[in-house]
């Protein structure tokens, strides 16, 4: 027979989940990063113990994310099968969080209500970001230990939360059932949640499926052997990320190791964006942290003057959410900035070999490339 126990929240939690519930309403999409980020933690956690050849139950079962949405009951469910967890960890991850930083998030939280999508899950608060359109939440989950029994959380973010032993012979993994408020009713909409889902977590490694249709379907090619992509790849990535149909005038594709690791795919349009000069300030590339969307366009990643390129930078050297602020000031973005120069430059160098295609690119982009005469150290 199962039997409830009741937890009381910690204070500090109590406050957090009240500025979360009632404050942070600018970003609630982020939100659903948070869980499909947890889920592919587990999920990559599950990997490194078969990688062990360490006993694990239901070992054929696929690792994928699924998510449910029933407009009908205002419900989203997302399930992964990956490492799952016991009442001990449930308890340490769930019912105590960020303990050094949670003062620290509490601080920011309420200096800076309109980023809070950069400040929620840097203190390991990322899965309470949910209240923010929950009204209920229910963990339900089994270790990938086989010994290991189902466990279920609940709590209506009042301040306690309960922990039953279920009966039930769950498969392994964790399944989240979010109850969700009348003002957050539209993430049980499908199209809502698929398109969340590719805007912020599109190049996670495992599949994500929302009502069974999979919708990260493009794969992070940055992280692939540029010696093995083809010329239609490229393409085919560039109008994803752009839009643009016309296949790109150059692509560069880099792994840098030192001074600061990172991966970047980055393209120079064949014609100009930005034809009336109006535009000149909407540039950047997009930065990812492990596949994870962190910011869209980020101007400290390339100077103004190579603002005509588009692409991605990924990393696995920064934290999850680091904030706006940080990022100005974070001397790893300085190094990958640093070093996207040097290599965009070494690249046009050599296209300038070519008369015919730098004759293209110049034509196009020097109006913006021309502003690169301020740049002394390059």
């Amino acid at each position: 027979m199962s039997t409830a126990q009741q937890y009381e929240f910690k204070t500090e939690i109590r406050q957090l989940l009240d500025i979360i519930t009632h404050s942070l309403y600018t970003s609630r999409e982020i939100f659903l990063r948070e869980l499909v980020s947890n889920a592919s933690d587990a999920l990559d956690k599950l990997r490194f113990e078969q990688s062990r050849s360490t006993a694990i139950k239901d070992p054929d079962q696929d690792l994928r994310i699924s998510i449910h949405c029933d407009e009908e009951k205002k419900q989203l469910v997302i399930t992964d099968t990956g490492i799952g967890m016991t009442e001990d960890e449930l308890v340490t991850n769930i019912g105590t969080i960020a303990h050094s930083g949670s003062a620290e998030f509490i601080r920011q939280a309420m200096a800076d209500q309109a980023n809070s999508s950069n400040i929620i899950g840097r203190f390991g608060v990322g899965f309470y970001s949910v209240f923010m359109v929950a009204e209920k939440v229910t963990i339900r989950t089994r270790s990938f230990r086989p010994e290991a029994t189902a466990v279920e959380w609940e709590s209506d973010d009042l301040g306690s939360y309960t922990i039953t032993h279920l009966d039930e012979d769950l498969p392994r993994g964790t399944t989240l059932i979010v109850q969700l408020k009348e003002e957050g009713k539209e993430f049980a909409e499908q199209h809502r949640v698929a398109a969340v889902i590719k805007k912020h977590s599109n190049f996670i490694s495992f599949p994500i499926f929302v009502q069974d249709e999979k919708v990260n379907t493009v794969s992070a090619l940055w992280r692939e052997n540029k010696f093995s992509i083809t010329s239609e790849q490229y393409k085919e990535f560039y109008t994803f990320l752009t839009y643009d149909q016309d296949a790109p005038l150059e692509t560069l594709h880099m792994s840098v190791d030192a001074p600061v690791q990172f991966s970047a795919l980055a393209f120079v349009p064949s014609h100009s964006q930005d034809t009336f000069g109006f535009d000149r300030d909407n540039y950047g590339l997009d930065l990812y942290v492990r596949r994870v969307l962190i910011q869209s366009k980020c101007k400290d990643l390339i100077p103004e003057y190579l603002g005509f390129m588009r692409g991605v930078v990924d990393t696995e050297d920064l934290p999850l959410n680091i904030s706006r602020e940080t990022l100005q000031e974070n001397r790893l973005i300085r190094k990958i900035a640093s070093t996207l120069t040097k290599q965009a430059l070494s690249h046009l160098k050599k296209l300038g070999a070519d008369k015919e295609r730098y004759a293209t690119f110049w034509k196009e982009h020097a109006k913006r490339f021309k502003l690169g005469y301020t740049d002394f150290a390059n």
